[in-house]
């Protein structure tokens, strides 16, 4: 047995999963679930790192995944968001291949390797399947090998290669925009182990250094970054500024689901006010 089926020996509870998302359709191992679970899980489960900035490890092997994300109505970022998904997928019988991506998005830089992304096989066809990008992020899986723009209600996605890799781009007014770039090297869970600990724990982490908390939806994408509150309608995008600790719990609320004890302080020490 390898380390991804050791990784999901325990049983992924799928009737909990479901309610989760709230999904009550069709389980076939297709593409319209594929597209129906990926929609749902989406725009449920928020992409969020609440528990960095808390000090709490994050812990990647199934039952924590599950009692977290499902059971505690938390999210996560990508590395608990597509190891989620994948191990449901797999229990429906898809196949499924776990791939790593260095991030471009809101960076100039070379980065590693630090993005999860799944590329799963339905109907006769490969598709990017990602549920761990947050606001940004797809809501339907992207068709790979074609180049061909994938429109997701307001916003459009593509696949395209460049130099011996792959780049997921989103359009922002007419031009194309690199969200990642990744291999078809398929990864491990030591893989993931060591680049969330690195995520979750460095300093220059834009994860130990920058509270966030995202999810998109069919209508609107809802983006929290310190106490900046973004919402992309794809047309028009609003911004505004979080005025206090107790404002910003409420809004991560009421607008992710994300419910923390009152007086809850997330910030790290370089954004306190002496």
């Amino acid at each position: 047995m390898d380390r991804t089926a050791l990784h999901e020996a325990a049983a992924v509870d799928l009737d909990a999963y479901l309610e989760r998302i709230g999904y009550a359709g069709d389980l076939q191992p297709d593409y319209a679930t594929l597209a129906a679970l990926h929609l749902a899980h989406a725009s449920h489960i928020p992409f969020e790192n609440l528990d960095v900035l808390l000090g709490r490890p994050i812990r990647l092997d199934l039952p924590s995944l599950q009692a977290k994300l499902v059971a505690g109505g938390r999210g996560g970022y990508c590395f608990e968001q597509n190891l989620l998904f994948a191990a449901v997928l797999r229990e429906l019988g898809f196949a499924v291949t776990a791939l790593a991506a260095r991030v471009r998005y809101r960076s100039t830089l070379l980065l590693p390797r630090t993005h999860m992304l799944l590329l799963v096989h339905a109907d006769g066809a490969d598709w990017i399947a990602d549920v761990g990008f947050g606001g940004e992020g797809l809501l339907l899986p992207v068709p790979f090998g074609s180049g061909q723009p994938a429109a997701q209600f307001a916003w459009t996605y593509r696949a395209v290669e460049e130099a011996g890799v792959w780049v997921l781009q989103s359009l922002h007014d007419g031009a194309w925009q690199d969200l990642y770039a990744f291999t078809l090297e398929q990864q491990e869970q030591v893989d993931y182990e060591l680049a969330s600990y690195y995520m979750s724990t460095h300093p220059n982490s834009r994860f130990v250094q920058t509270l966030t908390a995202q999810l998109p939806t069919r209508e609107v994408r809802h983006v929290l970054r310190d106490r900046e509150l973004t919402q992309d309608r794809g047309a028009t995008v609003t911004t505004r500024t979080i005025a206090s600790d107790e404002e910003l719990l409420d809004v991560l609320a009421q607008t992710f689901g994300l419910d923390l004890e009152p007086g809850t302080r997330l910030f790290p020490r370089r954004h306190e006010t002496p």
